[in-house]
């Protein structure tokens, strides 16, 4: 199975996980601490700021796109709870 390399900026940690994963588990594992409200895509809490590797993340949904949107959220910018990793490596700032 592929893996990626996700970095936190802010801890500093880098961890190596299976593509498909999402970053909200990810941050769980590791005590990175992003907050959240209802991980499904739609209250917006868990933005985090992909810093590198955004080619590496799965497309935005329609909800997850509506929701960064409403919420003045660059480009550069993927809800925690919806974003999958795919591979290569990739850099969090949340």
């Amino acid at each position: 199975m592929p893996k990626a390399s996700v970095t936190f900026e802010k801890l500093g940690i880098t961890i190596l996980v299976p593509a498909g994963t999402r970053l909200i588990e990810i941050s769980e594992k590791i005590g990175a601490g992003i907050t959240y409200g209802c991980r499904e895509g739609e209250c917006g809490t868990c933005t985090v700021r992909i810093v590198s590797g955004m080619e590496n993340m799965s497309e935005r949904s329609v909800l997850e796109d509506k929701v960064l949107q409403e919420n003045m959220a660059g480009r550069d910018h993927r809800l925690a709870c919806q974003a999958q990793v795919l591979g290569g490596n990739i850099v969090v700032r949340g």
